[in-house]
């Protein structure tokens, strides 16, 4: 029977192996300037601004239903779902800005897996709840509302690639 300390031997000795020497190769440590040169030239999106979007079209959509349909059950279920999608992404947003020296990476993807579980909670949270909050909802409106929000992560990514925000 083989050893177990042997099989581990066999598995840490694959790991130096050629392509990946190849692949550190072709890495090339910035400076300072030139770290700084390349965060000027690509900036991040802040979710804030991605998240004010969502409020923005949010609120025209609903405006929108509420001018074709003249139902404001419409308008106020397009509110609703678009949301759904705004509340929680600013708790998440609120969440992950907050300035919290000394943690590792490792606490960080924990911190972001936590945030990322408070959002999806309180959006079903929400959706569940919304019988009561609408009395009675639109449930396509609603549907639709909530769609629209979500799509806007998208025009955000495209909005900043064309314009860096």
């Amino acid at each position: 029977m083989p050893d177990r300390r042997d099989a581990t031997a066999a598995r840490q000795d694959t790991w130096g192996q050629p392509e990946d020497e190849a692949a550190d190769e072709g890495f090339k440590r910035l400076s300072r300037e030139e770290a700084a040169a390349l965060r000027a030239r690509h900036p991040s999106v802040s979710p804030w601004r991605v998240i004010a979007v969502q409020a923005v079209v949010g609120v025209a959509v609903a405006l929108i239903g509420q001018l074709l349909t003249g139902r404001s059950e419409v308008a106020w279920s397009l509110l609703y779902g678009a949301a759904a999608v705004v509340v929680p992404g600013a708790l998440m947003a609120r969440g992950m800005t907050r300035k919290r020296p000394g943690m590792t990476a490792g606490s960080l993807a924990v911190s972001f897996m936590l945030w990322e579980l408070v959002k999806i909670g309180v959006s079903v949270a929400m959706l569940g709840v919304a019988n009561w909050i609408l009395q009675p909802p639109h449930w396509p409106a609603l549907l639709v509302g909530l769609v629209v929000a979500l799509k806007m992560y998208w025009a955000a990514l495209l909005m900043w690639r064309r314009s860096k925000f």
